[in-house]
């Protein structure tokens, strides 16, 4: 990507590398771009706002409010203005705030706006680098598609040696012009249906035989095919996450039945198909038309349940060319049943994760996976967030479809 006329905003934020940042400044506008700046507000114990608007020839955004005279700067119309957001120096402090969408000051709520490519610095000590809380907020930015340059070795403001110096701005400026053009995404003109969250299989009017599944992983599959350019069908259960990518549409079902008929008009059309959710294997095989009363019942209640639909392994027999992903949450004996599964309904990839580790499974936002392939390879991953798995699970999609 040339930067030649691109419209960079620098974001600064409270570290002593903000120094770096006006050399970058002027590195960029000898490249042709146009910059403007937001500071922080701890950015200006750092450098003052007066060298970055001569070196920008803009005035630099530091508060919501301009002025005593009550004017104020708008963070939607930086965010929608730029082309490239790169945050240099990013702080830990910025970092962990962005990662979690908290916007307490001018810069975050940018970022919380903008809809172009978002690029961080990391500057700070090694062991706040190498900390765990940070390592895991990095995490969450990359699966959200913020693009991190990792920083370097060398001697850092505390007196210790190693890594946590904010990248050179040459360096910088190399890798803000190397970026991938939009249309370079991986899964452009891809079509991809992914099924999510629970079915619900109604009894009577008011209850229903269901599951713990919250949907979050079959949403954060969409949310990551969409960033890679997909178009996404996500036909989902009764779940309360929702989707905020304008490339996924969103198919609301209740039943296994209405999942598969759903999923059954999507399948043809598509080139990749999820099967994230956790669909009822058993319905009720009559439903009462009124709400069943325990006075009425005073020896218990029988339900007689039917088999439904087996939708993954209806829609595998009829591919005509699909990449077909399964999941598997076992309770036991996971592997063998993994693998089954991935055979028996002939899948190109099977996700398994298993109750019996912690932090996985229904309710929590974190799992962890072993990816199977039909090749025999098995990938095993430690615990994430279920965003960073769903970003791991799509890459090894896009690995096999180039393989």
């Amino acid at each position: 990507m040339s930067l030649q006329g691109k419209k960079v905003l620098l974001g600064v934020c409270g570290g002593i590398a903000a120094y770096k940042s006006a050399v970058l400044v002027r590195l960029l506008i000898k490249a042709g771009a146009e910059v403007r700046v937001i500071m922080t507000p701890s950015a200006r114990e750092f450098v003052g706002t007066v060298t970055f608007a001569t070196l920008s020839k803009h005035p630099v955004a530091v508060d919501f409010v301009a002025g005593p005279d009550g004017s104020w700067n708008n963070h939607v119309e930086y965010g929608l203005w730029a082309d490239i957001i790169v945050v240099a120096p990013a702080t830990a402090n910025t970092i962990a705030r962005y990662a979690h969408g908290l916007c307490d000051n001018f810069l975050l709520a940018t970022l919380l706006s903008a809809r172009c490519p978002v690029v961080f610095a990391p500057a700070m000590d090694l062991d706040m680098w190498k900390h765990p809380a940070t390592q895991r907020n990095i995490d969450l930015l990359r699966a959200s598609g913020v693009q991190i340059i990792s920083p370097a070795d060398g001697e850092l403001a505390s007196g210790l040696t190693g890594t946590g110096r904010m990248e050179e701005p040459d360096a910088i400026l190399q890798y803000l012009a190397h970026l991938p053009h939009p249309e370079n995404k991986r899964l452009n003109g891809k079509k991809v249906l992914i099924t999510a969250g629970p079915t619900y299989e109604a009894i009577d009017p008011v209850r229903f035989i269901g599951n713990h599944s919250s949907g979050k992983m079959g949403f954060a599959l969409a949310e990551v095919c969409a960033r890679e350019g997909a178009i996404v069908t996500l036909v989902h259960g009764p779940v309360h996450v929702r989707a905020s990518h304008p490339n996924i549409h969103t198919v609301p079902v209740v039943s296994a039945r209405e999942m598969f008929d759903a999923a059954s008009t999507a399948f043809a059309t598509c080139d990749i198909f999820i099967a994230a959710a956790a669909v009822a294997d058993f319905t009720p095989a009559d439903t009462a038309e009124q709400k069943i009363k325990k006075e009425n019942s005073d020896t218990g209640l029988t339900l007689h349940l039917k088999k439904t639909t087996d939708i993954l392994g209806t829609l595998s027999a009829q591919k005509t060319g699909q990449f077909i992903v399964g999941f598997a949450l076992e309770t036991e004996n996971g592997l063998q049943h993994a693998q089954e599964k991935l055979q028996r309904k002939q899948l190109d990839m099977c996700v398994l994760n298993q109750t019996s580790d912690t932090g996985a499974g229904f309710g929590y936002d974190t799992n962890k996976i072993s990816l199977l392939h039909k090749t025999g390879a098995i990938v095993n991953f430690e615990l994430k967030p279920k965003a960073v798995v769903a970003q791991d699970i799509v890459d090894h999609i896009i690995q096999a479809l180039h393989a």
